[in-house]
């Protein structure tokens, strides 16, 4: 039976979540609040990275995250200034900083990454999405042995996982990339991860969407709901009644205000990173992680991007300069031939990672509503879990059984 589907975001998850549900007949809307020109899912370092299967909340960040607290350049920055709602999600988020917690939710973030990854690669070759998509791996490039012995362990939880690492060596370094000087001492390297130019595939797939007739309603945000008993009957926008038989909410950081409205709570964070990127000819041919920098650097489609840093200041919008230039100032530290200059710099946008408290995705339908489904908190690996977590929403609302075990990431799952 074809269904009339809303979702409620036109990032990566929500567009995703269009291309497989209209794929198996439904009739779908997508409703966001900007233009689809921008925003965190065009603005990120494009990987798809099975080897991100570790969730944010890793014992010892919390110790870590204090000495950054006031530093605004760090790597992980928190504002001190504090609500009740940042209150509730640090002490969840710290409840979540168990090393069993951890080993727990690894195998299940592995099986979703490489679910995605597989739906990306399948997504690549569609005969309408000829976007910009590469098979070259990951570096972790590290500058000191306290660096390394930490990549080294990930190395060998990424191999009991089977998830695939290697050790590499500064000579091995000059084999993988011949054609620029990088400093590092050595680091890990996941052959098996991937990556894409964002704005390539979020432009591609958009257009694919409307040819399949998938009506978009952008720059208006969803006001308020029209509910009956426990089922939502309509979504207001500031023009329109939108009525359907099935709503997404897939909007990213937004999500938690959208859920408020129907007295669901879901703890989230919008953790702030910056980006910007050099048109020029830079050599670089393999992305990597600069890790103590906490930089990504990614050969992307005419253009080389720079992207980082977590910074939790609710939806602040300033430009920290000096956060931009520690990103600026990794590259050149790691890449001693390259200088950043200014007007690179001066470019510089950011985005705001949706962030549960234990780092993994909320994605199920909540028990207060039969015909809702929820898809967000997906942090710094949104980009990777979009086709699987679209794949995962058609599932869901077609009551079809699930590509993986969902029950990790329910939103109504306690901290």
């Amino acid at each position: 039976m074809s269904k009339h589907v809303v979702i409620v975001g036109g990032g990566i998850v929500g567009l995703c979540s269009a291309f497989f549900l209209c794929e198996a007949g439904c009739d779908v809307t997508v409703i966001d609040k900007s233009d689809l020109k921008s925003g965190t899912s065009h603005f990120n370092a494009g990987y798809i990275c099975p080897s991100h299967f570790t969730p944010l909340s890793t014992p010892g960040i919390i110790k870590q995250g204090l000495k950054w607290m006031l530093n605004s350049s760090s790597t992980f920055y928190i504002q001190p200034k504090f609500n009740a709602s940042l209150l509730s999600w640090l002490w969840a988020f710290k409840s979540s900083c168990t090393t069993k917690l951890v080993n727990k939710n690894e195998p299940y973030l592995r099986d979703l990454c490489q679910l995605s990854q597989g739906l990306f690669e399948e997504l690549s070759q569609h005969s309408a999405l000829a976007f910009h998509y590469e098979k070259k791996g990951l570096l972790m490039l590290c500058q000191t042995a306290q660096a390394l012995e930490h990549e080294l362990h990930t190395l060998r939880r990424a191999n009991a996982l089977g998830v695939g690492a290697k050790e590499i060596l500064p000579t091995d370094l000059k084999t993988m990339e011949p054609n620029v000087a990088v400093d590092a001492i050595g680091g890990v390297y996941f052959p098996n991860d991937h990556h894409s130019t964002p704005s390539d595939f979020m432009t591609q797939m958009k257009q694919y969407l409307e040819t399949k007739g998938v009506q978009f309603i952008l720059n208006e945000e969803v006001t308020h709901f029209n509910l009956k008993s426990n089922q939502i009957e309509s979504v207001y926008t500031s023009s329109k009644n939108i009525k359907a038989d099935d709503f997404v909410i897939a909007a990213g950081t937004w999500s938690a205000k959208l859920l408020k409205q129907l007295k669901l709570k879901l703890l989230l964070q919008p953790g702030k990173g910056y980006a910007f990127e050099s048109k020029r000819i830079l050599n670089i041919s393999t992305p990597s992680i600069l890790v103590e920098a906490k930089t990504a650097v990614t050969p992307m489609n005419g253009y080389t991007r720079f992207a980082g840093t977590m910074e939790l200041s609710g939806f602040d919008t300033k430009l920290r300069q000096n956060r931009i230039q520690a990103i600026g100032s990794a590259v050149e530290q790691f890449y001693p031939e390259i200088t950043i200059s200014k007007d690179e710099m001066a470019a510089a946008n950011y985005g705001y990672r949706p962030l549960s408290p234990d780092g993994m995705p909320y994605i199920g339908k909540p028990k207060n509503f039969q015909n809702l489904t929820v898809a967000t908190g997906h942090a710094m690996i949104g980009w990777t879990l979009g086709p699987g977590t679209g794949k995962l929403i058609s599932e869901l609302i077609l009551d079809q059984k699930t590509s993986v075990d969902l029950s990790p990431y329910h939103p109504n799952r306690k901290f």
